[in-house]
Parts: C-alpha cells; sequence; structure tokens
C-alpha cells in the first residue's frame, strides 16, 4: 500500500545537474502506439526519443508479434537504451505501445516503469498512462480490501485491476467500465492482441494525437513524435474519446458523458514542446504571444531583454518585440552536463547554477536587463540567475514571468511541490521580489494569459482551461485529498516500510 504523504530524498553530499532537481515544474510522462507497422517498435522509440521531455527518468516499449507480448523496458533516457539493433530485434510485430516516465519520489523501481502488462483470460494486455487519477488511493484500498494483488505502486494499476473486476464481455467494454470509475487526469494508450486504444479523459486535461504513417496509425502525446518519423497529422483525440486502432482502421466512440473541456493552460507555458501543436496552436507562436501579452501589461526601462534558456526564449522573443527593446541571448546554458556531476566541499556547493547556465557578461555589463522567464516555483533557480546577471555587471534586474503566480499544486499529472513550498503561496509579488533579489517582478495576468491563448478574457464562472495551479480552482473532485489519504502529487505511491 503507498504512503500517503509521499517525500523525496536527494543526496546531501552531491551537487546534481538531475533535471528533476531543478526549480521547474516536470511533466510526468509520456505515451505513444502504433498500430499496422512493420516497423513498430523502431517507430515507438523514436517517437518516445521526440517526447523525452515528458519524461527522462525510464522508458519502456511493449509490442505484440501475433502470437506473444514482447517487452523491454530500462531506467534512464530512449537513447541510452532503445537505439541498438538487437533491442529492437527483441521487440518484433506491427503492434505497439511506449511510455517515458518521471515518477515522483526517490528512485524508479523497475516494477514502475510502464508500459504495465497483465496476463487477462481474454489474452494479455498492456496499459501505459500520462496523467494522474485523483481516486487512485481510495479505489486501491478498495480492490486490495477485496484480495487483490498489486505489483507496482503507480495509479495505472488501478486501472488495470479495474478492467481485471469488469464483467464486460469485450476488451472495450471493460476499459469503459473502468475508466468510468476514475477521477482525474488521464491519456492512455492500451495494446492487446487485436487492438490498440487510445482514451483521453472527458475533460481532455492532457494532450493525445491521432497520426499516420503510410497505412499505419499512431497515437501520441504531441505532434512532434509524428514529425520525427516523417508522419502525418490527423487530428487531436477530443476529450472524452476513445479511440480504437485495428485491421479495419480507425474506430472512435464516445462512452463518457459529456463535459466542459479543461485542457491544462501550463502545457502551452512550459511542458510541450515548442514545435507541437497542441489543441491546434503552435506552441511556439504561443508562447510568443504570451510574452507579447507580458510586455503591454508590464513595461519597464530597460536595454536588453534576456531569456532564461531554454523555456524563456520564445516569451522573451515576444516581450523584446513588443516592448522595441533588442534580444539578446545573454545567459548561456551547458547542454552537456550529466545527471551528478561532482561531490563537492560546502564552499562550492553555491556554485551549482552555474554547471547549467553562464552569464554572456559582453551583453549584460552596464545594462538594465529584463529576464524572462516560464514560472517560478520555489524561487530558488530565480535567486541564482539574478545573483549571476547581477555579478556580470547588470545595473538593473527586471524579472518577468510568462504565467500567473504559481500558488497551489497540482493533482493532474504535473510534479508539484507541496503548495507550502510554492513561493507564491507564501508572499505577494513585492516579497517574492525582495526574496529573489530583483529590481522588479511581474508575473502574466489570467486574463492577459488568456487573451494571448485567443480568448478575451477568463471566464470565472467557466475556465475555459484548467489553471488550477494558479487559481486553486480544480476541475474535478479531489477525493484522495479530500479524505486526508495524500498531501501532494501522486502517481506514484512510495511503499510503507
Amino acid at each position: 500500500m503507498g504512503d500517503p504523504t509521499p517525500h523525496r530524498t536527494k543526496p546531501a553530499a552531491k551537487l546534481t545537474t538531475d533535471p528533476f532537481d531543478d526549480d521547474k515544474l516536470h511533466e510526468e510522462c509520456a505515451v505513444f502506439g502504433i498500430f499496422g507497422s512493420d516497423d513498430a517498435a523502431a517507430h515507438t522509440a523514436l517517437g518516445l526519443h521526440a517526447l523525452q521531455h515528458r519524461g527522462q527518468e525510464a522508458a519502456g516499449i511493449v509490442s505484440f508479434d501475433g502470437e506473444h507480448f514482447h517487452t523491454q523496458k530500462a531506467r534512464g533516457h530512449v537513447g541510452d537504451n532503445f537505439t541498438s539493433e538487437d533491442t529492437i530485434g527483441r521487440l518484433p510485430g506491427a503492434l505497439a505501445i511506449g511510455h517515458t516516465r518521471y515518477s515522483t519520489t526517490g528512485d524508479t523501481a523497475m516494477r514502475n516503469v510502464q508500459p504495465l502488462f497483465a496476463d487477462f483470460a481474454f489474452g494479455g494486455l498492456a496499459v501505459a498512462h500520462n496523467g494522474n487519477l485523483t481516486n487512485a488511493l481510495s479505489l486501491r484500498t478498495d480492490l486490495v480490501e477485496r484480495g487483490h494483488l498489486f505489483q507496482s505502486t503507480t495509479d495505472t494499476e488501478v486501472v488495470i485491476q479495474l478492467i481485471a473486476t469488469s464483467r464486460g464481455k469485450r476488451l472495450v467494454d471493460r476499459v469503459i467500465d473502468a475508466l468510468r470509475q476514475v477521477e482525474g487526469a488521464y491519456s492512455i494508450v492500451l495494446i492487446s492482441r487485436k487492438k490498440v486504444i487510445g482514451v483521453r479523459d472527458p475533460l481532455g486535461v492532457r494532450p493525445l494525437v491521432l497520426g499516420k504513417l503510410d497505412d499505419a496509425y499512431i497515437l501520441a502525446s504531441e505532434t512532434c513524435a509524428l514529425d520525427i518519423l516523417g508522419a502525418s497529422f490527423v487530428r487531436d483525440v477530443e476529450a472524452g474519446e476513445m479511440v480504437v486502432l485495428d485491421q479495419d482502421g480507425v474506430h472512435s466512440m464516445r462512452p463518457f458523458p459529456p463535459r466542459r473541456k479543461r485542457f491544462c493552460i501550463f502545457e502551452f507555458i512550459y511542458f510541450s514542446r515548442p514545435d507541437s501543436i497542441v489543441e491546434g496552436v503552435n506552441v511556439y507562436e504561443a508562447r510568443k504571444r504570451i510574452g507579447g501579452e507580458l510586455a503591454r501589461e508590464a513595461p519597464v526601462e530597460a536595454d536588453v531583454v534576456i531569456p532564461v534558456p531554454d523555456s524563456g526564449v520564445p516569451a522573451a522573443i515576444g516581450y523584446a518585440a513588443e516592448a522595441g527593446v533588442p534580444f539578446e541571448l545573454g545567459i548561456i546554458r551547458n547542454h552537456y552536463v550529466g545527471r551528478t556531476f561532482i561531490e563537492p566541499t560546502d564552499q562550492i556547493r553555491h556554485l551549482g547554477v552555474r554547471l547549467k547556465h553562464n552569464a554572456n557578461r559582453a551583453q549584460i555589463a552596464g545594462k538594465r536587463v529584463v529576464l524572462v522567464d516560464d514560472s517560478i516555483v520555489r524561487g530558488t533557480t530565480s535567486t541564482k540567475i539574478v545573483e549571476m546577471v547581477r555579478s556580470a555587471g547588470a545595473k538593473e534586474v527586471h524579472l518577468r514571468i510568462s504565467s500567473p503566480p504559481t500558488t497551489h499544486s497540482c493533482f493532474y499529472g504535473i510534479d508539484t511541490p507541496a503548495r507550502g513550498e510554492l513561493l507564491a503561496s507564501r508572499l505577494d509579488v513585492e516579497g517574492m521580489a525582495k526574496h529573489i533579489g530583483a529590481d522588479s517582478l511581474a508575473f502574466i495576468s489570467m486574463d492577459g494569459l488568456y487573451r494571448a491563448m485567443g480568448e478575451e478574457r477568463r471566464i470565472k464562472e467557466s475556465p475555459q482551461f484548467c489553471d488550477a495551479c494558479f487559481s486553486g480552482e480544480y476541475p474535478t473532485r479531489l477525493q484522495d485529498l479530500d479524505e486526508g489519504t495524500v498531501a501532494s502529487q501522486l502517481s506514484l505511491l512510495e511503499e510503507v516500510s
């Protein structure tokens, strides 16, 4: 059973550059599925490589060759584990699904690496899931009390167990029956002996797209996974839709009552790759528009606009263009630092931020600088970046953020700290600026963000997106939280010792 209070353990003696130690929010995972390709596993590996930004701790692929299922899982990056001919050769078949994963608690146990596979009376089934189920612990407790044995600690296995208990005669009916019992956010792909199935939750919080490569059909978290294969984008899988890929083509059904869509607005701000098309919107262009709106809302006299790389770049371009201030790469990011670099003495521990970022002094010294970043979480990285820019000779440092203040935890598949660790939940904007050491600090307003996304304003009675991390208005019931079972994001449940 899971520990109701997840925690993160960080090695105190190491100076890490692990991307999950950064002061950023992180996506939980990505999914990919393909039906009808002789190179299904190779295509899946390439698709997952394009989706690596959505989960970098582990990856897995399950294929089916007409007689047997084949599984390969590994910790680390896709490119380090799924590029050899030998590995792909162990995954034959024309059907495959894959998953990249970022866990929220401690080390990644191999039994939690997806896709998860189970043998049923009707045959084998594997499942991969992006999102988070907000009643997973409640459902799990009930299933365990009824005698179910769990082999992992992920909320994804709850779905498998619910499929097992369903009395539906067809696989599709069993999947629908299971998903009608869960709450929260999910984009799920499943593989059976004859089908690849994709399902998106009724609110459409997490993304899922349908593509086509010759005679094969593809399901993926983002369109960049189609681009790497040369596949064509067909359409988004719609909120509450189930798409079944089989030998007869694509079949669509709507098994859930319709609800008002609440797509995650942070996908546009940070999570999706900038070259993806998400919900019909080019992510790069959306971020530039957000930056332009931010410049209109929070102008400041400045000599140069500098992004915090890499996620702040498009918004900074938009800000600079709207403000009429030169854009420069005043901070250079080192992309080639490993997960753990050295074990330092206490005297040099504070230099950690410079392992990844270095000030481009020629573009900073003697200038009034606008720094543009996508978010502030705990504020630790922002503090170090501002200090670094000042040390490079900046006369003034003005921080501009292309999202509203992050005041609440996410429970829908984004790893966020407990609310008390979020800087914006404890301090007002003036207090945050003082804490970080900036001459000024401004966030885009909620209405400004919505305007940048093509909406006139945020409709308070029925928001057009999920923006709970800014507003605290969660679009679903948080059953596990309401029952005091979980204190923060839980798509991986830590075991009781």
